[in-house]
């Protein structure tokens, strides 16, 4: 059986590594492709992989930038024509912006690095924007996203600062009350959203409390569907909610 074809997270890091000026030579030898095949397999993009043996591997890794050549307007040779319909995506939206693809390569890289956040980010459900590989910063930092909404001990913090500052849990963007609407079942149900785009995500900075808003299940879901926006008021004036 076939490998699953390359994740937007994979081509992300591949096309960093191609525009790597001390990359060198650029076959199955070279140690900054092993490392990267090695990275790859660390990856929590894939459970299941059919031939273990080939997946990623050195060989794979080194066609996948040959076939950024092909893409390359500066590259004066020919490469290999084989790229796919998401390479080409991948390769148009960051070759003008080689600094954001850099970051975001180096985010992904963090969190590979480490087993704990490894394992967190392979708990979390997949939904209809990572399935659809629709997410431009990719998989594995909005899956991160994710595990940081659903902190407990500062989800309750903020709800704890809310209510202490307003008396009541509602949403920020439509003003829904879970209580209200569903009695005592609802007392103290709210949702939490990372408000940092995904563009300036890191790993390692700590979530304060004003980096969370507090939503209702339908607002959240939607400000899901455009995690660029940076605040509530956006949020509400893009949807006409104000």
């Amino acid at each position: 059986m076939r490998n699953p074809k390359w994740h937007r997270d994979e081509i992300i890091l591949a096309l960093d590594l191609y525009y790597d000026k001390d990359l060198g030579s650029m076959d199955s030898g070279n140690h900054k492709i092993i490392a990267l095949s090695e990275l790859l397999n660390r990856l929590p993009i894939f459970n299941h992989k059919p031939d273990q043996q080939t997946f990623r591997n050195p060989n794979g890794v080194t066609l996948k930038l040959s076939n950024f050549k092909a893409l390359d307007p500066n590259y004066p040779g020919k490469g290999m024509e084989a790229f796919s319909k998401l390479d080409k995506e991948v390769f148009e939206e960051f070759s003008i912006d080689k600094i954001l693809l850099h970051q975001i390569a180096n985010e992904i890289k963090e969190i590979s690095d480490s087993p704990e956040l490894l394992n967190k980010v392979s708990k979390i459900e997949n939904d209809e924007t990572s399935e659809t590989d629709s997410v431009k910063e990719g998989q594995v930092l909005y899956k991160l996203h994710k595990v940081r909404e659903r902190d407990r001990k500062i989800i309750e913090a903020k709800k704890k600062k809310v209510l202490k500052e307003t008396n009541e849990l509602k949403c920020e963007a439509c003003d829904f009350n879970f209580e209200n609407a569903y009695g005592p079942i609802g007392k103290g149900f709210i949702e939490c959203h990372h408000l940092t785009p995904l563009s300036n995500f890191q790993v390692n900075k700590e979530t304060k409390l004003e980096d969370l808003a507090l939503l209702c299940s339908n607002c959240h879901r939607m400000i899901h569907k455009d995690l660029s926006i940076k605040t509530i008021k956006e949020f509400k004036s893009k949807l006409n909610l104000c």
